[in-house]
């Protein structure tokens, strides 16, 4: 009986070829769709399960108020780990990392004992020997217990062992960073590559050289490992008590003010499982690294749920819609005495062997796009061929969708009855009409809120890639790995001001995009001392002509000079955040004190954008000091390669043991938001399926209406029926349910598009101009996908109609 089942239900595949295509077509491209964001979604859900006791592993984090609003940090004083670990029995370890670059995380110029060469490497990370075990950090060459020690040790990973060493050898061998041979690192071990889906991704590792045990700097992750039956709330809890023990004495001896004192009282210390880091990490935390979003999981996996529904959508319209080329079938088949399981058994394995076709054909359409996918998604996804859960995991999915696609329309063909088949009074598919129609409402519902969110989230780009942002960014090259000039650096920099195309010039990585060095420090007004309201504020190093370069405007007082001696001593240019925030009205030649260092305010710059736009602008401050990260060089108007052929020039000769390094600062604030790009890229694509899905349905249930209605038509041609009342009769009630999706998508698609602009502190306004043209492009996409069967039938030969029945 099976062996039967598959052969009418390859019969009935190849019996209408166009309803067949786009069945298996439709499934195929939904499928794709489906297993594309599985495996994003697997990706992303992924990060940091790699740990043999992931369960155990922790990063502290602090939460507490700051004039009335709720501030969150990772970043911790240095003897914060010593005391988790000697004060609480539940904390088997506790160890420190540190990603800042001005501690020597980052990036380095680098190059082997006896060469001259350097390389220019990224992902360097300082560590302690306990953050190390912590980590479960795996040596192939090297001793576990011992690797980072030594305050001139530095493990490596297998991938850049292989690149210096030609034997993958390293143990023992000498390593320069930024061309300092006073300061040579011994090679202590050869790491595995850190997966890259980890939230901490580094091919360096250096031990943290930093001694200042002290209670008021806070610049290190801190990671705990814990004990198997630890209770982390109570254990937070009892971690209250380093506040009082160990916070607070530190800051009294500073003569802190009793406001501060109540500021720090607030505090609370969390432990954030390390599985959560890259999900579930709060923009608060700051923690400057690349982190994924839980909302865009379910976001992706919502998409994923739609496309696949609305091809299983397809399948039962265009199954029910067929249901009279089947009728007679099932009437004779009851009549010789075909039972309704054996009806139901028939068309259900018609449902599934279009559904197993589909799930290979979507499979290897998947394989084929996940190449592209992951240039937009920036991930190395690899289709997992060689798991053993994969292809069982198809199969089920396959008999799975098959089955619940086609139960429907099996019962529903099934339950004909005989006598109404045989006597022609079946109604020709009207029964389910009503049913098609609303599944035609709910494809192009989602498809329509697809198509708003896309607008939206391309003109949320456009604005934020468009925004002043209170400095210029454009014709400005930022040369990285500068710090190896050394005492060369003024020379160079005068060389490069001497270039015809070189307007300006400053020397610091103190930038306002991500990857550059930050420095926060506490700020209050100089004459209140230790009594005074302390506020949080960045303070820059830069030089003279920082303010140049990069086009900030003063709006009161005066620019650094070398005019002034004491511009290099205790001047302050802030922004006009940091005069709001002190409570300033007249700012000038007002003194501020920072840590016992006093300063005098001697410009104040407007606000500008030094984070991505999903944060506001806080405070900062300017002062002059020595910084050689990276030199930024403003052009002039004209020949971009002329002039950085030019620059190279200098450069090769002052380095000319070091390649140029330069990204263009427009790019780098570009990169910021690469997030909100790529999550842009997925959206528009998975909307493209989604739409294409739709269409295809549209198209076929098109092609049956008119399939169903060519007598009618042809008698209305004989009649003298003009064109046009051809067309608008097989068009009207189509576009009846299009609006009626565009008028259910609207208030969807507002509600879900507003929610995710509140993530960022500067956004677009949603307008009715992009309900308009979302609706638009529906209505332009479903005119066109219809008028193809509707104007072939306004332009039938009437006697070709008739004569067909």
């Amino acid at each position: 009986m099976f062996k039967n089942h598959i052969k009418i239900a390859w019969r009935s595949i190849k019996k209408d070829k166009l309803f067949t295509t786009i069945k298996i077509g439709g499934f195929a491209v939904g499928i794709a769709a489906c297993l594309l964001i599985a495996l994003f979604i697997r990706n992303e859900v992924s990060y940091d399960q790699h740990y043999e006791k992931k369960n155990q592993i922790y990063r502290v984090v602090m939460q507490g108020m700051f004039n009335g609003e709720q501030v969150k940090s990772t970043h911790f004083q240095l003897p914060l780990a010593d005391a988790l670990e000697a004060d609480f029995p539940e904390i088997i370890k506790a160890g420190k990392v540190n990603t800042i670059e001005i501690f020597g995380a980052g990036k380095h110029a680098m190059h082997l004992e006896g060469e001259v060469q350097n390389n220019f490497e990224e992902g360097f990370v300082l560590a302690d020997q306990e953050a190390f075990d912590i980590l479960e950090i795996q040596l192939e060459q090297g001793n576990t217990a011992t690797a980072l020690t030594n305050p001139k040790s530095i493990v490596i990973s297998r991938t850049k062992a292989d690149k210096y060493f030609k034997n993958g050898k390293a143990i023992g061998e000498t390593i320069i960073l930024d061309d300092d041979s006073a300061k040579p690192y011994t090679v202590t071990g050869i790491m595995k590559d850190v997966p890259k889906n980890s939230h901490l991704n580094f091919d360096f590792l250096l031990p943290i050289e930093d001694t200042r045990m002290s209670w008021t700097n806070q610049n290190y992750f801190t990671y705990v490992l814990v004990d198997e039956q630890t209770n982390i709330q109570e254990l937070e809890k009892k971690m209250l008590s380093i506040i009082e023990d160990y916070v607070i004495p530190a800051q009294i001896d500073r003569g802190r003010a009793p406001d501060f004192i109540e500021v720090l009282r607030t505090i609370e210390y969390k432990l954030q499982p390390i599985t959560d880091i890259h999900l579930y990490s709060d923009i608060k935390m700051a923690d400057g690294l690349k982190h994924g979003d839980i909302r865009f999981v379910w976001l992706f996996a919502a998409i994923a749920g739609f496309v696949l529904l609305l091809a299983v959508i397809n399948f039962i319209n265009l199954s029910t819609a067929k249901s009279a080329n089947r009728a007679k079938e099932v009437g004779l088949r009851k009549t010789i005495g075909a039972f309704k399981h054996n009806l139901v058994a028939q068309f259900l394995t018609e449902s599934v062997l279009f559904s197993i076709i589909s799930f290979v054909l979507g499979v290897l359409l998947a394989w084929a796009l996940l190449p592209s996918f992951n240039t937009i998604a920036a991930k190395t996804i690899a289709m997992p061929w060689s798991a053993w859960w994969f292809l069982p995991v198809l199969l089920i999915a396959s008999l799975l969708v098959g089955a619940i696609a086609g139960l429907y329309p099996a019962f529903y063909l099934s339950a004909f009855k005989p006598v109404n088949v045989l006597k022609g009074s079946l109604s020709i598919g009207g029964k389910s009409a009503k049913l098609r129609s609303g599944l035609v409402v709910f494809q192009f519902t989602t498809s329509v809120i697809l198509i708003i969110g896309t607008l939206i989230i391309y003109q949320q780009m456009d604005f934020i890639l468009k925004k002043e942002l209170g400095y210029d960014k454009e014709q400005v090259v930022v040369l990285e790995g500068a710090g190896i000039l050394r005492n060369r650096m003024d020379s160079f920099k005068e060389q490069l001001l001497a270039l015809p195309q070189v307007k300006s010039a400053t020397v610091t990585n103190y930038l306002p995009v991500d990857g550059a060095s930050r420095n926060g420090n506490t700020f209050r007004k100089a004459n209140e001392g230790n009594e005074g309201r302390g506020i949080p504020a960045q303070i820059w190093r830069v030089d003279y002509d920082y303010i140049k370069t990069l086009g900030l405007k003063l709006n009161a007082g005066r620019d650094f000079s070398k005019e002034f001696a004491l511009d290099s001593i205790n001047s302050i240019v802030i922004n006009s955040k940091m005069v709001q925030e002190l409570g300033l009205t007249d700012p000038i030649g007002k003194k501020l004190d920072n840590n016992g260092q006093a300063f005098t305010i001697i410009g104040v710059v407007d606000d500008f954008h030094f984070k991505s736009l999903k944060e506001d602008i806080s405070s900062l401050s300017l002062v002059i000091g020595k910084d050689n990260g990276a030199v930024s060089v403003k052009l002039n108007k004209g020949n971009i390669n002329q002039a950085l052929a030019s620059i190279t020039g200098v450069w090769n000769k002052n380095v000319p043991n070091q390649a140029i390094n330069y990204n263009f600062l427009d790019q780098e604030f570009t990169r910021m938001h690469d997030d909100v790009q790529r999550m842009g890229k997925i959206f528009n694509s998975f909307a493209l399926f989604a739409i294409f899905v739709a269409c295809l349905g549209l198209f076929a249930l098109s092609a049956f209406m008119v399939e169903q209605r060519k007598k009618e038509i042809s008698i209305r041609l004989v009649l003298g029926a003009p064109f046009k009342s051809i067309y608008q009769l097989l068009t009207l009630d189509f576009m009846k349910l299009i609006l009626i999706s565009i008028c259910i998508a609207i208030p969807i698609g507002w509600y879900l598009m507003n929610r995710w602009l509140q993530d960022f502190a500067y956004h677009i306004t949603i307008g009715w101009g992009i309900f308009l043209v979302a609706s638009g492009i529906a209505l332009t996409i479903a005119i066109i996908t219809i008028s193809y069967q509707s104007i072939g039938a306004a332009l039938l030969q009437p006697l070709k109609g008739l004569r067909s029945e």
